[in-house]
């Protein structure tokens, strides 16, 4: 931050200069039983002594707000209390002290001469970059690569900035918008990061050791979308009215017959456990890896159906138990609710009726050969991981079901921000209707994370503590 020599100063100029960033330098500390704050030099002994209202100013001299903003904020803070020009006579006040420096005119006209001079940089979407229009608060950017496809979500505020980036220099688009120059740089990163951006390569981001790429990693096979394209055509009639009110009936069915069997369902599980034990564990496995297949290839199908593109197939490990996964980024590309939630649902629904078919297979099937063990088994592991994929605490389909059934994208980062928000006493900008579902969900999360955590300490120690010595 620069001032002028001049004390005449045109305020409707000094408005748009951004205030300087006084946290490298200096550090402001409260002074006990007074409402003063000292200005302390961190590498000097300098200090200086201002009022409380100066001091809140102060605290926000980050580099990132102009100086309009600043005294928008201390008007709010301490209403009429503020003039006009309070933010204009502080920083006269910093020139004075020597705390910022103050240019010779023909520096400043030198310096103003080389930004005008100097090579104007403008940023461009991709011409690949498609526009979707998801609801009335937002839209998506998408962008298809041969082997990627990658999406950001911006509200109708944001697309009018990014529409003037082919237009307008980022500096023009601050001024005339008036908005904070970090804002629009994170605008331009969040689509740089994604590869939307013309003449700037996708920034690589760092990888970091985390417990959870133990417990969760996956390795792409192929890209399937071809062969989906040919093979759909064999599955239309899944997606039918006739054969949606057969497959309700036959789940109904099969509900009440469980319902039936409950207690020979469950005794029989306790005697090949006490019979058979840790011998059911390879093919329990299998019979997982099976129903997991099956339930990605629902996902991909239904996405296929609606005119998706599925780009990505391969193995994944959850707790080094592996099982196959699909790419179904392109369902949030769908315009329809409806169609997002049953692109999510598909693998559920999948599950369930694996269920029903190996819970018809165990009832008719004779009692103690192979195919009575391993309907059984089959009956059991599309259970298991159905229970899995439904707790939406995990980023399963629980999870993505929720998102697609509320419309609210994200949400898990979206609830953790909404707290960090509160912390800030900053303003929330999510609809009211969708503040109840994610004021629940980050302090859900956390919870079950714990609960987590503190089971598997006491697995581990129930393991191990007949091996330590007893004294």
């Amino acid at each position: 931050m620069h001032l002028p020599e001049n004390s005449n100063l045109d305020i409707a100029t000094c408005q748009a200069w951004l205030c300087p960033n006084l946290k490298i330098h200096w550090q402001i500390l409260s002074v006990s039983d007074s409402g003063q704050v000292l200005l302390q030099a961190i590498k000097t002994e300098q200090n200086f002594l201002f009022s409380g209202t100066q001091g809140y100013a102060l605290k926000h001299f980050d580099g990132t707000l102009t100086v309009k903003q600043v005294q928008e904020k201390c008007q709010q803070e301490f209403g009429e209390e503020i003039e006009p020009t309070f933010i204009i006579q502080l920083l006269k006040k910093l020139s004075d002290l020597r705390v910022l420096s103050i240019p010779k005119k023909n520096e400043i006209q030198k310096l103003n001469a080389e930004k005008t001079t100097k090579n104007i940089k403008l940023y461009r979407l991709k011409s690949t970059v498609q526009w979707i229009r998801h609801t009335d608060e937002y839209w998506l950017l998408r962008l298809q690569n041969t082997d990627n496809i990658a999406y950001v979500q911006v509200s109708n505020y944001d697309r009018n900035l990014i529409l003037q980036l082919g237009k307008l220099p980022v500096e023009n688009i601050v001024d005339t918008y008036k908005i904070n120059a970090q804002y629009l740089q994170e605008l331009l990163q969040n689509l740089a990061v994604k590869g939307m951006l013309e003449g700037i390569e996708t920034p690589k981001v760092p990888k970091k050791f985390s417990i959870f790429k133990i417990l969760f990693f996956k390795f792409r096979l192929f890209n399937p979308d071809n062969w989906l394209n040919c093979n759909i055509k064999n599955f239309r009639f899944i997606f039918t009215t006739e054969f949606c009110f057969l497959l309700c009936m036959f789940l109904g069915f099969t509900t009440v017959l469980a319902f039936s069997k409950q207690e020979r369902i469950y005794n029989l599980g306790q005697e090949l456990w006490s019979s058979q034990g840790s011998s059911l564990i390879i093919p329990f496995v299998l019979l997982m890896m099976l129903v997991v297949s099956i339930h990605e290839l629902g996902h991909a199908f239904t996405l296929k159906h609606y005119k998706g593109v599925v780009l990505d197939i391969g193995i994944m490990f959850i707790c080094l138990f592996p099982g196959a996964y699909t790419n179904t980024t392109d369902a949030y590309g769908l315009v329809k609710r409806r169609q997002r939630t049953l692109v999510m649902a598909a693998g559920v629904i999948c599950q369930v009726v694996i269920w029903g078919i190996a819970l018809c297979l165990w009832s008719i099937s004779t009692p103690g050969n192979w195919f009575y063990t391993a309907t059984y088994l089959l009956m059991l592991a599309a259970q298991f991981t159905l229970a899995l994929n439904l707790n939406p605490l995990n980023k399963f389909d629980g999870y993505y079901l929720v998102e697609a059934i509320t419309g609210i994208n994200h949400l898990r980062k979206r609830s953790f921000a909404y707290y960090a928000q509160l912390w800030r006493r900053e303003p929330s900008l999510e609809r009211t209707e969708d503040i109840g579902i994610i004021a629940v969900y980050a302090p859900a999360c956390l919870l079950y994370i714990t609960w987590l955590l503190v089971n598997l300490f006491f697995w581990i120690w129930h393991l191990y503590t007949p091996y330590f010595p007893v004294n």
